[in-house]
């Protein structure tokens, strides 16, 4: 496993700090640049086309040359993550459902415009602007709650993980439906031998019961938003419920 390099940390937080005043001849890219052209391959092709030699190529420069800008290729998948992470623009005003609600629409948005990103594990992100912004935006979505600051991160984190899995799963989705010209649907009808030969009806009744009542027969990724929905609407209604309890609890 990489070691952490410190030298990325002034690369993520590189528009945090004052830009220093070039000496000599001024420089042909930058990261933004760089950064950019390597979200666009990844975005058109995947994130293998990310490569420090294509970026290069797409830049018209020599490889070697933007090791000057990014130092690594592990290095430059951080600032593609947290560049799309960052441009999301969490902002809001609004009560927490309000909030919650913008979060999911833009984080579905973000995976969409970049599945790639179903590619990358969000277990160790980047620590940059962009994953600091979305942990400070549901932190503050949860504390409209009246929630005690003790209390925040795990209802933060609950929720955040829901929907970035969700996220995730379409994402990936999209990415297969690429690399194999099939969708989901198409990948079960292939296999509906299965259904006819292999399926035991008596060892799993539920799923019959199910089938028979139609409610299999709308399509995979239908099923999977109406999932999801399902599912935040409940984890949005019992955090509401505990904050109302124990902000009752406090009061007597």
């Amino acid at each position: 496993m990489p070691e952490f390099s410190p030298r990325i940390l002034p690369l993520l937080w590189r528009r945090s700090v004052p830009a220093r005043k070039a000496v000599g001849r001024p420089p042909r890219l930058s990261v933004d640049v760089v950064v950019a052209t390597a979200i666009r391959l990844a975005d058109a092709e995947g994130l293998e086309a990310a490569s420090m030699a294509r970026v290069a190529a797409e830049l018209s420069v020599a490889t070697m040359s933007l090791y000057t800008y990014v130092p690594s290729r592990p290095e430059l998948v951080d600032l593609m993550v947290d560049e799309v992470l960052w441009a999301r623009a969490l902002q809001s005003d609004g009560d927490f459902r309000e909030r919650v609600t913008l979060y999911a629409d833009r984080t579905f948005a973000m995976y969409r415009a970049h599945p790639w990103l179903a590619e990358v594990s969000r277990v160790r992100p980047p620590v940059g602007p962009g994953m600091l912004a979305e942990q400070e935006f549901m932190l503050a979505a949860v504390a409209t709650l009246g929630l005690p600051v003790d209390r925040l991160n795990r209802p933060a984190t609950a929720i955040a993980s829901w929907v970035t899995g969700a996220a995730h799963h379409e994402a990936e989705a999209a990415l297969l439906r690429r690399t194999t010209g099939l969708s989901t649907d198409e990948w079960w009808q292939q296999r509906g031998e299965l259904w006819e030969d292999w399926f035991d009806v008596e060892a799993h009744p539920t799923m019959t019961a199910i089938w028979n009542a139609g409610a299999f027969d709308r399509g995979a990724d239908e099923q999977a938003q109406d999932a999801f929905a399902y599912g935040l609407g409940l984890l949005l209604e019992g955090i509401e419920r505990s904050a109302s309890v124990e902000r009752d609890d406090r009061v007597s």
